[in-house]
């Protein structure tokens, strides 16, 4: 079933006005209608004041305030702190990815963005929300991602992961002796 997005009020920070106007109108393809544009991370935390945003999306890359900066003052100085980010970017290395959510960032959407995956990012904010945390030298969503396994407990050894128990034919008592 489709997941109704039309109560969600957006805010898109990107410099590039073509990369603003496909994503407002994939939004609004969504639902969305209340919808604020801004150029740069100043902008947009001038406009946060009077827009309530429950969700932005933020082009890396921009000046004078990159979307990492824009990520960091919200989430360290700003009296909206949990605002679900969505990164936007065309550099999507492996360093780029940690340091964006080592800055806040809630989820990361590679350019160039389709409908597919901007839907696929909403989703994830409203139907998974992740806990906050706040900590000396973080503040931001929880980077742990791990989805509960079964009865939600922590699976870590092979036999848990593999869906085999600890009595199935093929496992080993401890110390290599066989079953009895």
């Amino acid at each position: 079933m489709a997941q109704n997005f039309e109560r969600l009020s957006v805010m898109i920070v990107d410099d590039n006005v073509s990369m603003r106007h496909l994503l407002k109108e994939i939004l609004l393809a969504f639902g969305i209608v209340r919808i604020a544009e801004c150029s740069d991370g100043k902008e947009a935390l001038m406009h946060l004041k009077s827009f309530h945003a429950d969700a932005i999306f933020a082009d890396w890359m921009m000046e004078p305030m990159s979307g990492l900066e824009l990520a960091k003052t919200i989430r360290t100085d700003s009296d909206r702190p949990y605002i679900p980010i969505i990164m936007l970017t065309g550099h999507t290395e492996r360093h780029r990815v940690e340091e964006a959510r080592d800055a806040g960032i809630t989820e990361f959407l590679a350019k160039p963005i389709s409908a597919n995956s901007v839907y696929q990012r909403l989703q994830e904010i409203v139907k998974r929300p992740r806990s906050f945390v706040k900590a000396p030298g973080f503040a931001g969503p929880d980077r742990r991602r791990r989805p509960p396994v079964g009865d939600g407990s922590l699976k870590r050894r092979a036999s848990d992961i593999e869906g085999k128990d600890a009595t199935s034919a093929d496992s080993k008592p401890p110390g290599g002796a066989k079953k009895p």
